[in-house]
């Protein structure tokens, strides 16, 4: 769920592949995506399959995030099946979209967050990549940063077995959440997932000058962290699927 500058609520509804828009007084404004009907010929699940399905315009394929430029267009991650960034105009009509399934530049592999910066630059976290990618609005790739801080020894996953090897490398610092501040000097929140839960004080271009818990059940600590606010770089609010909770945090 995003917030835009006019209070309006976006809500991301991953299971009936659309994203709704709610006025301030919580009515439906605008539907983007179809839910599969009865009436469909195929209303089994997507699936994951491989190579994926093609993308069709203006539906959606378990979509994730949404953000806005500063022109009023809006962007979703399409993200679990249909790897892809989609944009709309302010007034709801669809432009264009871009990526595919992959791990070259501007390739995706669960496009899972997206934030845009005053410039107007759309930072994609591209998950199981483990990266962050960086476009300007017509698409074109700028750059891309990964987060390379491996977890302090000892830590343990909250559910499952804690991962190692490749596994390992695969989770660090894949992002799974990503904010950014208000204001002139803007900076970057990522949440990673469930393991080794961390989230990261991100400049724009890429550099980690904070770390902020790690995976557990105690405050301060996470695990899947899968929103972020952060109203200011002092508060930021974190949502965990895995903890059913969320943590305000402040940060000095």
């Amino acid at each position: 769920m995003r917030i835009d500058k006019e209070d309006n609520i976006w809500a991301i509804d991953k299971g009936s592949d659309m994203i709704v828009k709610f006025n301030p007084q919580g009515r439906v404004v605008w539907v983007f995506g179809r839910r599969k009907e009865g009436a469909d010929e195929e209303t089994k699940p997507w699936g994951h399959p491989k190579p994926p399905l093609p993308a069709v315009d203006g539906l959606f394929r378990q979509p994730t995030d949404v953000t806005w430029d500063s022109s009023g267009n809006i962007y979703f991650t399409d993200g679990y099946g249909n790897s892809r960034v989609a944009k709309y105009d302010k007034n709801g009509d669809w432009v264009k979209s871009w990526g595919e399934y992959g791990t070259a530049p501007g390739q995706f592999r669960l496009p899972h967050a997206i934030v845009a910066d005053r410039n107007d630059n759309l930072y994609v976290g591209d998950r199981m990549n483990h990266r962050v990618q960086v476009f300007d609005t017509d698409a074109k790739f700028l750059r891309m940063f990964t987060i390379d801080i491996p977890p302090v020894p000892g830590t343990k996953a909250v559910n499952g077995n804690t991962p190692t090897g490749d596994r390992l490398t695969e989770v660090i610092g894949a992002p799974n959440s990503i904010c950014i501040t208000p204001g002139p000097n803007q900076v970057l929140f990522i949440g990673e997932s469930t393991f080794p839960g961390r989230i990261f004080k991100v400049a724009l271009d890429g550099k980690v000058p904070g770390v902020i818990g790690r995976s557990g059940r105690r405050l301060k600590e996470f695990s899947g962290a899968h929103a972020l606010a952060c109203p200011s770089e002092t508060d930021v609010y974190a949502a965990e699927t895995s903890n059913w909770r969320v943590q305000k945090l402040i940060i000095h």
